[in-house]
């Protein structure tokens, strides 16, 4: 058979590759919809007949139970996320517009958006601008934690109305809102989540320096191997006061339990292969943009190396000579909150 090249054979094929991927998005955002759709109907007879039969808590537990048997293999049936169902019913039933803005938006940004924002005009500002940019849940996660809907309220100063026709002005207006959501960090343009880490991870690493606390700064993406694998530790310091070793990883959405695993392992290798002898254990911290307490509790547990979660909750394993030497944490807290 004989290949056909040449451009318009090339341009023929990249024609229907982007149909294919057009067709692929089309078609998850049509699953989407349909589950978030379902879930809706499911918060809602939930509240429908625990108001008609007069049912309690109970019967929450029963349904989790008969359909997480029925359907084994699907874990959105669990006790926590059919209270989740009924709470976005709720939270939304009066609200015409966003009821129908909702299924755009996947069930972990709807949860989050629920769960962080109570003001109904903060939520129709972070639903049509997740759906608008098409935000991660990360990306949604830290526009919160920025407190974007309140930069998106400052008076602007433009001249939109007079030198550009209206249906245009509307638009450079509506624009203008989003275009600074994180001027915290100097973006004036919509930015992927990847983007959006390099440049948390490099204004945490100035105000790290900063805080006067003797740090030294060694390096971003600090390279370690172990056999022939490679690994990269986003900031690596060294405190003066502590005599060690500071590895900080930055993760721009939830804690997740794995994380602290992850960076036991790091302090492990930072041990045997960059710490001196006469240089104390190496201390991690990791900053996440949320985090909830019990979880954290959990996962450290098992960790043998001393680690902090955010706002220097440490493991038990900080030796008590190091405890102290630390920033005050609500210092910490405070700084940080202000630059991210």
């Amino acid at each position: 058979m004989k290949n056909i090249v040449g451009k318009e054979y090339i341009k023929f094929l990249n024609e229907i590759k982007s149909r294919i991927v057009t067709a692929r998005i089309q078609a998850i955002r049509s699953v989407n919809k349909e589950l978030i759709k379902l879930y809706w109907d499911i918060g809602k007879s939930i509240v429908e007949r625990q108001k008609q039969f007069g049912w309690g808590k109970g019967v929450v537990e029963q349904l989790s139970q008969d359909l997480t048997n029925e359907y084994a293999t699907f874990e959105g049936f669990s006790r926590d996320n059919l209270w989740r169902m009924r709470m976005f019913y709720l939270g939304y039933k009066d609200e015409q517009k966003l009821a129908q803005l909702v299924p755009e938006l996947p069930w972990g940004h709807n949860i989050l958006i629920m769960q962080k924002i109570k003001n109904i005009k903060e939520r129709k500002y972070y639903i049509t601008s997740g759906i608008k940019f098409g935000w991660s849940r990360n990306v949604l996660l830290n526009q919160i934690k920025a407190n974007a809907y309140a930069l998106s309220q400052r008076k602007k100063t433009h001249n939109f109305p007079r030198a550009l026709p209206v249906y245009l002005a509307e638009q450079a207006d509506e624009t203008i809102k989003s275009v600074y959501n994180l001027d915290f960090l100097g973006i004036t343009k919509p930015v992927m989540e990847r983007d959006l880490e390099r440049r948390l991870v490099e204004k945490i690493k100035q105000f790290i320096l900063e805080l006067g606390y003797g740090f030294s700064f060694l390096g971003s993406q600090y390279r370690l191997t172990l056999g022939n694998n490679e690994y990269f530790v986003d900031l690596l310091f060294f405190n003066r006061k502590l005599k060690c070793l500071v590895a900080l990883e930055l993760k721009t959405g939830k804690f997740e339990p794995e994380y602290a695993g992850k960076m036991d392992f790091y302090l492990h290798l930072l041990d045997e292969q960059v710490k001196l002898k006469n240089e104390n254990p190496s201390i991690g911290i990791i900053l996440c943009a949320d985090k909830d307490n019990i979880v954290v509790e959990y996962a450290l547990r098992s960790v043998k190396k001393p680690v902090g979660v955010a706002e220097y909750y440490l493991t038990k394993k900080l030796p008590k000579k190091l405890q102290g030497k630390l920033p005050d944490a609500k210092l910490f807290k405070q700084s940080i909150e202000e630059e991210i």
